[in-house]
């Protein structure tokens, strides 16, 4: 092999060696990396001079980018650009694109908006973001409600009515409902007799003579049950009292027992403990007038309506 073919196969040194026969290789990098490295450097600084980057003494360096928009109110607000004034603007339009459906469905009543093909629509969509973002924390994504916790909005059954005015009142004005604790002023045996009538009452197996006392005690001034279930058991929507005769459960977990003295220890356990947690907050003032009327519409729906 000649001298000079040799010397083309050799890697290139730097020319430093060390102890005679150290040499220090020069392997430069690619050429395409180093201008990838170097368009790298040149982007952050563009970007650094658009949008809000370093922390600088007590706050950041804001960047020359803006945002413009109007806001609910009209007003033309300018920021500096960052993810929250972007989402703003993005809000904004949304609430300009969605303004005329709102204002239209404050002018209608709603019999009109029900038949109104365009309007059910919007409902629909609108109904099901204002749900999701307001309701669905307790009501869960499809308005099913949990046992113990949450009324289902889904089974058209309406502690305080499911018509669209009652619906309304209970999203304007709230609900908190109440039943006292009769662990304290009943006896055990009674609390088992009462649990076994109200069972009895939606067909579930029991012991007939518990109750039938359960009966008599219902209807009596030592229990007086019938001030808040009404005679025949089938509540007042007037003050939220449920209908215990159609086997629908909210506070005592019934389906969530197989046996028929799970479900009366069930049913047995809210008499005895009583309750003061069925708490709905008031959306007057949280929600617009029109919000409230499109969730009145679409929770009317959910349950098939009154």
């Amino acid at each position: 092999m000649s001298e000079q073919k040799l010397q083309s196969q050799t890697v290139q040194t730097t020319g430093h060696a060390w102890d005679g026969d150290l040499q220090e290789y020069n392997n430069p990098l690619p050429v395409w990396w180093v201008y990838t490295f170097y368009a790298t450097v040149i982007f952050a600084i563009v970007y650094w001079t658009i949008y809000p980057s370093w922390p600088f003494g007590k706050g950041w360096l804001g960047g020359v980018a803006d945002i413009t928009y109007v806001n609910s109110d009209g007003e033309t607000k300018t920021h500096s650009w960052n993810t929250r004034a972007l989402l703003m603007e993005k809000l904004n339009a949304a609430s300009v694109e969605q303004k005329p459906y709102f204002d239209k469905v404050a002018s209608m009543s709603y019999e009109q908006i029900a038949k109104d093909p365009e309007m059910s629509g919007f409902i629909q969509s609108a109904g099901k973001a204002l749900f999701s973002d307001n309701c669905a924390p307790c009501h869960q994504a499809g308005g099913q409600g949990k046992i113990g916790f949450f009324p289902n909005l889904t089974d058209d059954d309406w502690l305080y009515g499911g018509t669209y005015a009652k619906i309304h009142e209970t999203l304007m004005e709230g609900r908190r409902g109440y039943m006292p604790t009769f662990g304290e002023v009943l006896a055990a045996d009674q609390i088992d007799s009462l649990a076994n009538y109200v069972a009895s009452l939606s067909g579930i197996p029991h012991d007939a003579g518990k109750a039938s006392a359960g009966n008599v005690l219902f209807h009596s001034e030592t229990a007086a049950c019938f001030y808040c279930h009404g005679g025949d058991a089938k509540g007042r929507k007037d003050i939220g009292a449920p209908n215990l005769t159609d086997n629908i459960w909210l506070w005592a977990d019934v389906p969530g027992s197989d046996a028929a003295e799970g479900k009366i220890a069930a049913i047995r356990n809210v008499i005895a403990q009583g309750l003061n947690k069925g708490v709905m907050p008031v959306w007057a003032g949280r929600l617009s007038s029109e919000q409230i009327k499109v969730l009145t519409v679409y929770v009317h729906d959910l349950g098939g309506g009154q």
